[in-house]
């Protein structure tokens, strides 16, 4: 790949962008003894010094930082509710119109590009980076919870806002609370999530294959900011992302802490306490550093198959142990019910149901926004060759479908335990064990647990590694190739950020409150993103 104009080129090729810029022209080289650096001046400083502030901050004064992430948390969850869903419909509109307009027929990389991954690495790869340790920590506890929040009605309180964390208007009958609570589940795991991803991959894809800029967030800003966006207004861009990258994914990585915690618990009685999941947190980064150093083609995508296989049979087993024929019907009602409540579910203003719009959707939104730097790039990097609209299509849809299997039978048997079986222990387990209490109920209860835990651990590590790649290509100025030590140094500090926050005086409630923190101004960064899209697309040759 050429990633600039080099200045014996007279004109750019057909498509690409004409620019001063040289690839690495703000960088600074050097060693520090043996160990070798490439980074981008300011974007890498800038970064580094504000994390590590961040992480003695927290170490230093955990209740005071409790008190402003929790203050955080509400401010923004209450105030910008509508903003977060309304920017998230955009996202999945301009997707859709972009699948069947003429711009769909745009190839990332040029008209003779060919992919570099087959389908199946493809698919693998996006999917382990972008789902995977959410989809086990909540596969179970949020269709269980929407159900039983639905069926237990609305409440008001005394200043006349509802109370209950019902979505919608709650369900009149067992069976409606059934298909609501799992439309909801769906809604923040398929098409929504899935576009703000395809947003940033599009971007990164099409601004770096097709218009020859480096490969990092501010390039996607270029048809709007002109040659400043090497300046100031780009090293903010790209400040942004690392932020939302480092905090996006040490909010997974302390769920997947917690939840492999429980299963180990349950498994072999290990004490459930957050030295435990800051023993985890530092065994699997040591993992993910193995990863790291064995780069994209043989740590990443070795890693991401083999998880996607494990996560297959696990699918399987429990579609194949459980009420089989139900589950398969039931994958297609609850897909009609998504698309039922739809409308509902993804309206920004008008709606009551307040607890359900902040502490669910709203945090989901911006959660999944802090992850977009990170998912991306990283679906950029292993998408060239593909058509904008096969990459569309792929990126939006076809995951989609696969949140809505997984949700159905993972969810749907959970809920079936509770509601046909009398089997009420899964829906009293606290919400990271409730998976396991689920596999309980299942035969082969210790094995499937096992593999359970094995699944969180694995997508721990893909999601460490890969986002430890793109935050160093980032904070290197779009050089893939940087010096092993830096992308050493992300990794670590991915690890280091998750444990400072489990240990603060908020635990998990940190963690999210530092994911919305970030998604806020990442979230304008992305809808000034979509505008730079339409502006690129419409320039390409078609």
């Amino acid at each position: 790949m050429s990633d600039v104009k080099t200045a014996a080129e007279e004109t750019p090729p057909e498509g690409q962008i004409d620019t001063d810029y040289n690839l690495g022209q703000d960088n600074i080289e050097g060693k520090l003894g043996p160990i070798g650096f490439d980074i981008h001046n300011p974007v890498f400083a800038v970064s580094a010094l504000t994390v590590i502030a961040f992480v003695a901050y927290t170490l230093l004064m955990p209740d005071q930082a409790n008190s402003v992430f929790s203050l955080l948390f509400s401010e923004v969850t209450q105030g910008f509710d509508w903003f977060f869903i309304g920017a998230a419909d955009i996202f999945v509109i301009l997707c859709l119109v972009v699948v069947v307009s003429p711009y769909g027929k745009v190839r990332l990389g040029g008209k003779d590009a060919t992919p570099d991954f087959s389908y199946l690495s493809w698919f693998s790869m996006l999917f382990a980076a972008g789902m995977g340790i959410g989809l086990m920590f909540y596969g179970v506890s949020e269709p269980l919870s929407h159900f039983s929040s639905s069926l237990g009605g609305t409440a008001v309180g005394a200043d006349g806002i509802r109370s209950d964390w019902a979505p919608l208007g709650a369900a009149a009958s067992q069976e409606e609370a059934i298909r609501l609570g799992m439309a909801a589940s769906i809604f923040h795991w398929a098409l929504h999530p899935w576009a703000i991803y395809a947003i940033v991959a599009l971007s990164l894809a099409l601004f770096s294959y097709n218009k020859g800029l480096p490969l990092t967030i501010r390039s996607a800003f270029y048809p709007i900011f002109g040659e400043r966006v090497w300046g100031w207004p780009g090293h903010i861009i790209d400040i942004l992302a690392v932020f939302a990258t480092l905090f996006g994914l040490a909010t997974s990585l302390g769920l997947g802490a917690v939840q492999a915690n429980s299963g180990f618990n349950k498994l072999f009685g290990m004490p459930i306490d957050t030295t435990w999941q800051v023993i985890l947190i530092v065994g699997i980064t040591s993992i993910a550093l193995f990863s790291v150093v064995r780069g994209l083609e043989s740590g990443v995508k070795l890693l991401s198959e083999i998880n996607m296989g494990i996560a297959f049979l696990l699918l399987m087993f429990v579609l194949v142990a459980g009420p089989t024929l139900l589950l398969v019907t039931d994958v297609f009602d609850f897909l009609g019910a998504y698309l039922q409540y739809l409308p509902a579910l993804s309206s920004p203003v008008g709606r009551d149901d307040v607890n359900f719009m902040q502490g669910w959707t709203s945090f989901y939104w911006a959660w999944w926004i802090s992850w977009s730097p990170f998912v991306g790039m990283f679906i950029a990097r292993v998408s060239r060759g593909r058509t904008v609209r096969e990459f569309i299509i792929s990126v939006l849809l076809i995951p989609s479908l696969v949140c809505v299997l997984w949700m159905s039978i993972f969810g749907g048997s959970a809920i079936s335990q509770v509601v046909r079986d009398g089997y009420t222990a899964v829906q009293e387990a606290d919400l990271p064990v409730q998976l396991f209490t689920m596999l309980d109920a299942l035969p082969l209860a210790s094995i499937t647990s096992f593999i359970g835990i094995v699944l969180v651990i694995v997508f721990f590590v893909t999601s460490s590694d890969s986002g430890s790649l793109v935050i160093d290509t980032i904070a290197a100025g779009g050089k893939v190739d940087a010096p092993l030590p830096q992308r050493v140094f992300w990794c670590v500090f991915e690890g280091l950020v998750a444990i400072v926050l489990l240990l603060s005086a908020g635990g998990l409630k940190s963690l999210q409150s530092m994911v919305i923190s970030t998604g806020l101004p990442f979230t304008v960064v992305l809808l000034v993103m979509c505008v730079a899209i339409w502006r690129g697309l419409a320039s390409e040759p078609r």
